[in-house]
């Protein structure tokens, strides 16, 4: 596992990539990361505004600079947005660069988390939940794919989820 010492964790918003993320690192002893955290911090505007001015399109280009920078690090844990995966050049750079482990959720679960959260662009809008079923239904293949392990987050804290990954791990 030494030539991996990276984690990067993917899945759809809402299944816990954060929270989960600043667990794994802080009990591992590694540096934290969050793509859109990065993203506002480079840009000096949240992800909304991103979106409103570059769209989508735009926002993808500043994403995946972002991950092939971070995924370059050494010793982290990286939790990614939920769009990541339509990359094919992020799913490479995640795959080679660290093991990737998919916080697998619910669209119930998703919903639940996601409903009052006003700094999700794609969610924004009257039908959240079918916006969520697509979603799913396109980049859950994805996640898969890319995946080196799939973790379940519907029925455990985030602590639990992250204990949880160490386990798998070995580490």
């Amino acid at each position: 596992m030494a030539e991996k010492r990276n984690i990067f964790l993917v899945g759809p918003m809402g299944a816990g990539k954060s929270t989960i993320g600043r667990h794994l690192a802080q009990q591992l002893h590694l540096q934290f990361y969050d793509t859109d955290q990065e993203i506002e911090r480079r840009t000096g505007a949240d992800i909304a505004w991103v979106f409103d001015v570059e769209g989508e399109a735009g926002f993808r280009v500043r994403e995946e600079g972002v991950i092939d920078d971070l995924s370059q690090l050494q010793g982290i844990v990286l939790a990614t947005g939920g769009g990541s995966v339509i990359s094919k050049e992020n799913r490479n750079h995640l795959s080679a660069r660290g093991i990737v482990v998919y916080l697998e959720t619910t669209i119930d679960k998703q919903f639940a988390r996601t409903q009052r959260d006003k700094r999700r662009p794609l969610l924004q809008t009257d039908e959240p939940r079918e916006v969520l079923e697509n979603l799913a239904d396109e980049r859950n293949p994805m996640y898969s794919d890319v995946a080196d392990y799939t973790v379940k987050t519907d029925d455990q804290s985030a602590k639990a989820v992250a204990n949880q990954i160490i386990e798998l791990l070995g580490f």
